[in-house]
């Protein structure tokens, strides 16, 4: 009894909500039933992997659904890929021309949902490139014709790195489009004094800080901080 309670307080541990039996029933209630079939599949073998926290939560996922439909989402960006959660219910949530540009600095780990992605057939709306994001982002903006072209975004790779990506994707982004950026409540370490904070997330800790101080500042779009997951960002480009 006393492993199984340990196993599920763990599992708990992606939300930000610190009653488990509340996160569980919002995952069972409102998620779960809703989550497509293979996206459950995705998450099962993501679940095996030793950094497998890295995943996108469920909730957090089911919202990034919710913007993508709302905004009828066609040309997206994703910034940080991992096993593809969130890139394949996006994938399954544009249309069938859709196009999203996928970078991360690891294909081993998109390798581990590429399976599942090619079975439900959405594999040819995803254009993945193995890079670190930077370079990338400065490439498609050296061609004019990527600027305010994009719908959306979804970042969630090196927090140190989140407000240079703020400023290409934000150029990348046509008036009125969205982009969410992941973990920036950090685990709520970010509401936190310093020593009490785990060691091992200190220094994201401060990037976060950082972060969620300039975007709060910056005038040109809308934000909202939304407290799924481990702590979401959205802003719209106004």
């Amino acid at each position: 009894m006393e492993n199984k309670a340990k196993r599920i307080t763990t599992f708990m541990d992606k939300g930000l909500l610190q009653t488990t039996e509340l996160y569980k029933y919002l995952l069972e209630t409102s998620v779960y039933p809703r989550e497509a079939e293979s996206l459950k599949e995705l998450r099962a073998l993501t679940s095996t992997h030793p950094l497998a926290v890295m995943g996108t939560a469920p909730d957090a996922g089911q919202f990034m659904t919710l913007i993508l439909k709302l905004i009828n989402a066609k040309k997206t960006i994703e910034i940080g890929v991992f096993t593809g959660y969130s890139l394949l219910l996006t994938a399954l949530t544009i249309p069938d021309d859709g196009k999203i540009t996928a970078i991360d600095v690891d294909r081993s780990a998109y390798e581990i949902g590429l399976p599942v992605i090619e079975k439900v057939g959405v594999k040819h709306k995803i254009n993945f490139i193995e890079s670190e994001a930077l370079p990338i982002l400065d490439q498609l903006l050296k061609d004019f014709e990527n600027r305010e072209t994009f719908d959306f975004a979804f970042v969630d790779a090196d927090k140190v790195n989140y407000t240079n990506y703020h400023e290409r994707v934000l150029e990348l982004l046509k008036p009125g489009g969205i982009v969410i950026y992941d973990n920036t409540l950090w685990g709520g370490t970010v509401a936190m004094a310093e020593h009490l904070a785990p060691v091992r997330r200190l220094g994201t800790r401060s990037d976060a800080i950082e972060f969620n101080k300039y975007l709060a500042a910056d005038a040109r779009v809308q934000i909202s901080q939304v407290p799924l997951g481990d702590g979401i960002t959205i802003y719209g480009r106004l």
